[in-house]
């Protein structure tokens, strides 16, 4: 394969230096981190307060969904424009432009006083929050270092795995012991903390002398293709599955949308939005693909494991949250490890082993039964969460390590969207498969099993269909495992040497922090 022009070369007759992190490096990642886990929170803090919105609000679920899917979409719009904007105005600026955005919309989302107005105000959230996790990632490489990527990653990727087992926790607790309106109010206080860490240890870091023009063609072609396919994906979950002719209209004009996009990159190159010649280094595509199932494998998770708690176990949403915590503690037991492994031998060597662990852990809710043991499904969520920290980061920083400075922030905000999209696909493609389960099993499930009609089935009845959603949840976790075991091929095919072995110590270093 033809070397790609964002691929740095090793520097003749020598390796990197082998760093630890340093206190300053670690410090200015915690504040990244501090940031961050606002964003990731608020995917999921949200979705158990739907129902007592949908009652404060008097509107039924198609209306409240919106909620969450209008800042989904708005966070996959606005990610594209942070390659440019960082080369434009400096990461510190966006950084702390995010912030600030994200934290408006939270504080008119809890004084919401409509359904639409809590609608718009998520949307505006949202366009903060779809900055923060790219640009974090493009400071952070650019101030560690290729040779310490994956050290670096470790940290700033605990958020982006605990969001998912804290925001529903925190929300739960929230929406039953506080009011609904703290889910979006308790961002303010970690918001303005972020601000103020941002402003104290946040590197300037200059932007662009002669920064390109905004990709006007790009902006018109690319985020609302990106939108397309999210709302084609989100409506095949609700309606008649990836065969309905509206999502199937959805999809085709995200595709084709996409499809211009890649051809106006190739002509315009470094001017465009996203360079697509990115995707001519080998390990950068190979990282890539694996980032798309790794979002798969995550977020389908966290729709189905979730929900398996509380339509087929009759758990209340708190209960679900905290039964989910052995994956976050397992992530967090795993992802300092596989940093170090993923510096030193490559992640080739430690995401295969991740991939292993994640099947091996998903196994257990495969063969779920109406009785199995809480003790058991704990002890394999803890293992999925090792395989999540053996995967998620070290797949992410390989695909950094092999690139030139100039293209980090745009390859960090590409990795970003291939993500979302693999969630995107996972989350619908298994809800439409469980929703078809439950209704083949269950024909007089309402909502068509969906889970917002099992939610209201009365204790008595869900003990008498127990074993038969069981069973629906445990089909579909077959299909997720396979979604899973996909993982392998790009997996082989990663960097088996660390990148301190072949790093150039001045591609990707930033000056030293104040």
């Amino acid at each position: 394969m033809a070397e790609s022009p964002f691929t740095k070369t090793a520097p003749p007759g020598g390796a990197a230096r082998d760093e630890g992190l340093d206190r300053q490096i670690i410090v200015l990642g915690l504040v990244i981190v501090c940031g961050t886990v606002m964003a990731i929170l608020d995917t999921t803090i949200v979705n158990v307060a739907l129902e007592t919105l949908g009652r404060d609000f008097d509107t039924g679920l198609s209306t409240i969904q919106w909620v969450v899917t209008g800042y989904l979409l708005a966070m996959g719009t606005v990610i594209p424009l942070t390659g440019w904007a960082i080369d434009r105005f400096g990461g510190r600026r966006v950084w702390m432009t995010s912030i600030t955005l994200f934290v408006l919309g939270s504080a008119l989302s809890g004084a919401a006083w409509n359904i639409e107005s809590l609608i718009f105000f998520r949307v505006l959230q949202g366009l903060g929050g779809g900055m923060l996790m790219p640009t974090g990632m493009a400071i952070l490489t650019m101030a560690a270092g290729a040779h310490r990527m994956g050290r670096i990653m470790s940290i700033i990727g605990v958020p982006m795995l605990l969001g998912p087992v804290l925001g529903p926790v925190l929300g739960g607790w929230l929406v039953e012991d506080v009011d609904w309106r703290w889910i979006f109010f308790v961002n303010l206080p970690v918001g303005a903390a972020a601000l103020a860490l941002a402003w104290w240890r946040v590197p300037s870091g200059p932007a662009e002398r002669t920064p390109s023009a905004l990709d006007w063609r790009g902006l018109l072609l690319l985020p609302p293709g990106f939108v397309l396919l999210i709302y084609g994906l989100s409506t095949a979950s609700s309606h008649g599955g990836f065969g309905d002719p509206a999502t199937i209209a959805w999809l085709a004009g995200g595709v084709a949308l996409a499809g211009l996009f890649v051809l106006h990159s190739l002509r315009s190159r470094e001017r465009s939005l996203i360079d697509v010649r990115l995707f001519a280094d080998r390990t950068f595509a190979t990282a890539a693909g694996a980032v798309f199932f790794v979002g798969v494998a995550l977020m389908a998770s966290m729709l189905l494991i979730p929900l398996y708690y509380q339509t087929a176990r009759g758990e209340g949403a708190l209960a679900a949250g905290l039964l989910l915590a052995p994956q976050g503690l397992g992530a967090a037991t795993a992802m300092p490890i596989g940093g170090v492994i993923t510096d030193k031998f490559g992640a080739g060597r430690i995401v295969p082993i991740g991939i292993v662990l994640l099947v091996a852990g998903t196994i257990p809710f495969a063969l779920v039964e109406a009785d199995t043991s809480y003790w058991l499904l704990g002890a394999a969520l803890y293992v999925r969460g090792l395989g999540f920290g053996c995967t998620m980061m070290p797949t992410m920083s390989s695909a950094l390590t092999t690139l030139r400075r100039a293209a980090v922030s745009r390859a960090s905000s590409t990795l970003n969207i291939i993500l979302q999209l693999g969630g995107a696909v996972g989350t619908a493609l298994l809800a439409v498969i469980l929703s078809r389960q439950i209704s083949d099993r269950i024909p007089q499930a309402p909502d068509g099993g969906g889970a917002g009609g099992m939610g209201q089935v009365p204790d008595r009845v869900r003990e008498q269909i127990a074993p038969k959603l069981a069973d629906a949840f445990g089909h579909t976790f077959w299909v997720a495992i396979a979604l899973t075991a996909v993982l392998i091929v790009p997996a082989l095919m990663l960097p088996r040497q660390g990148a301190r072995d072949n790093a150039d110590p001045d591609a990707v270093d930033a000056p030293p922090i104040a």
